[in-house]
């Protein structure tokens, strides 16, 4: 059962927990008055919902954590098995947990692409006449104030690489399918994009090669928000920055 069912269920399992506790005490005391009304003092729903929601707290996590587990594999170094202190991922069902790694894969894919460009375009850009130059955060603004339409192309492959990723991994809700949900079979991140065949055949092998896309890909998007902070706050290229 998912940790949502777990936590609808809370309220019967206490509201069962009281009378089942007194009775199994009652039975195994002595049979007088007086012990039984000390029981039934004692032993309230108020007096179990503690214990009994403690109970429940470490069932969730432990659903949360094992559903993390068997969806998004067993962590990477160095921040162990299962790292979610803000927790992103509490009571949330596989197929969630399967979005947040599609994001965070494709968002850390995007970032390596970004930095990687942040310091290329800034020591080498042939295009336009080699006019657009300086800091890589507001070159786009550059080029689109010398040509309008260059916005044109650059939605046009936006959208044409979106749909392909969408159709590859999403389903489709005009054939049956739900509104924002990843398909059974497909696994987070694998499009089939391979043209160099770099993919590792054996399981220990890819099993590195992903944590290693993963590890980068949440440094790049670490990175890139930190050029583009910086560039925003002094207006000099990152590669100046870095120099000194």
């Amino acid at each position: 059962p998912s940790p949502g069912h777990i936590h609808q269920k809370s309220e019967i399992m206490l509201t069962l927990a009281a009378p089942l506790l007194l009775a199994a005490c009652t039975s195994a005391a002595p049979s007088t008055v007086g012990t039984r009304a000390r029981l039934s003092k004692a032993i309230t729903p108020q007096a179990v919902r503690p214990h009994l929601n403690s109970a429940m707290r470490k069932v969730m996590r432990d659903v949360s954590r094992k559903a993390g587990d068997e969806t998004l594999g067993a962590g990477t170094a160095p921040m162990g098995k299962f790292w979610d202190p803000a927790g992103f991922a509490k009571g949330l069902a596989p197929t969630e947990l399967k979005k947040y790694r599609e994001a965070e894969l494709t968002h850390g894919r995007v970032a390596m692409l970004g930095a990687l460009g942040f310091l290329t375009q800034e020591a080498f850009h042939p295009l336009f006449g080699g006019d657009i130059d300086g800091p890589a955060v507001k070159q786009f603004d550059a080029i689109t104030s010398m040509a309008p339409t260059f916005w044109y192309p650059v939605l046009l492959a936006i959208a044409v690489a979106e749909l392909g990723r969408a159709r590859i991994g999403w389903q489709d809700p005009t054939s049956g399918g739900s509104m924002f949900s990843l398909r059974d079979e497909y696994e987070p991140g694998n499009l089939g994009f391979d043209p160099l065949n770099l993919k590792p055949s054996n399981p220990t092998d890819l099993a590195n090669i992903k944590n290693k896309e993963l590890n980068n890909g949440r440094l790049a998007m670490l990175a890139l928000a930190g050029f583009m902070a910086q560039e925003l706050v002094n207006g000099k290229p990152i590669v100046e920055n870095l120099q000194g």
